[in-house]
């Protein structure tokens, strides 16, 4: 029921297209990148459904844009699973490989990574596309933005590895600097070619809306990823800890975390109603005043897009089998490695068929 669980959001947003040769493209990477080594591992993968994650959360990219945007999802969702794993030093290694994937977005563009493994080649590419002409103060933006996230999931796997378990205050902070929304909000300023004028970032409405907004995001995500987290033993979900917090049944967890979600995104509708206020506060000129507009779409995008795929995604299923399964029962967070060095004497066939 979970996955299932509907929400009221009072809106609707577009749906971008995806072609088959951009899938077929975007595949074709992902086993290149050695971000998938195995038949199993590409099969899970698959059932994710990633292209119409990024169709849904950027509606107005389209060709190479959406191919590089899901080439972003794919190493993005996968490293995520790299956090869940429970293996003897896994946390060192993770810390390391995120250390370098903070580091790329400060180096000159197209600098190859200190580090050499799947997930910081891929992302050296990545970074190269979406960044290209965008300003320094963008740039910085959404390279801060990726850090903070990056340094709190480090600090996530340490705490699993330790075995601690945080309580609902701990818990909340945490959970709004693992979700990640920020710098994927900011990601759909490159794909339409404009920038939220830099006022109107540092305002304390767009401060107070984006956190609302990932709040919204992060409370729908565990609700919806909750069976998956349930199996794989992850305590670091909004309903486990209400659960405990409240000393109350899963149910009555789930409709709480439900009822928090409702206010949190009925705060961002009330919040972005005062977005034209802000528009004649600062002075913004009409050319400010659309980019203003255009990045509180950006937020809707994500909103609405992300819990439309969440609802259908194979990655949220409630049960698994195979290959994903044995791996979650050795405590591993993917059916594939991302985190050791990449094998340069390997072919691209080879990579892509290497288990």
């Amino acid at each position: 029921m979970p996955q299932a669980l509907a929400f009221g959001i009072p809106f609707e947003t577009p749906v971008g297209v995806v072609a088959d040769h951009a899938r077929a493209q975007h595949v074709k990477w992902v086993q290149q990148q050695q971000l998938v080594r195995s038949e199993a591992g590409l099969q899970e993968y698959l059932s994710w459904d990633l292209p119409q994650a990024a169709a849904r959360t950027y509606p107005y990219a389209h060709g190479d844009d959406m191919t590089v945007l899901m080439n972003w999802f794919s190493l993005a969702f996968l490293f995520d699973d790299q956090f869940d794993a429970t293996v003897s030093d896994h946390a060192d290694q993770v810390a390391q490989v995120s250390r370098e994937l903070i580091t790329i977005p400060f180096r000159p563009r197209g600098t190859p990574p200190d580090l050499s493994c799947p997930v910081t080649v891929a992302w050296s590419e990545v970074w190269a596309w979406l960044s290209d002409g965008m300003s320094d103060t963008w740039c910085d933006r959404f390279a801060s933005s990726w850090a903070r996230f990056l340094a709190a999931h480090t600090g996530e796997v340490r705490l699993s590895a330790a075995g601690t378990e945080l309580g609902y205050a701990e818990f909340l902070d945490l959970r709004r600097r693992t979700v990640g929304i920020h710098h994927s909000i900011d990601a759909a300023e490159r794909t339409r070619n404009f920038e939220v004028p830099a006022q109107v970032q540092a305002h304390d409405l767009m401060r107070r809306m984006r956190a609302a907004a990932a709040d919204t995001i992060a409370f729908m995500n565990d609700i919806h990823s909750l069976e998956r987290e349930e199996r794989r033993g992850d305590g670091h979900n909004l309903v486990t800890v209400l659960r405990k917090h409240l000393n109350c049944s899963r149910q009555e967890a789930i409709d709480t975390a439900v009822t928090m979600t409702d206010e949190h995104l009925a705060l961002y509708l009330r919040l972005e109603g005062q977005i034209p206020e802000l528009c004649l506060e600062l002075g913004l000129g009409p050319e400010e005043r659309r980019a203003t507009e255009m990045g509180v779409e950006a937020i809707r995008h994500w909103i609405r897009g992300n819990y439309d795929w969440a609802r259908s995604t194979g990655r949220y299923a409630a049960e698994k089998s195979g290959a994903a399964a044995r791996a979650e029962s050795l405590g591993k967070g993917s059916v594939d490695d991302l985190l050791h060095p990449v094998l340069p004497e390997q072919s691209p066939v080879e990579r892509a068929t290497a288990v």
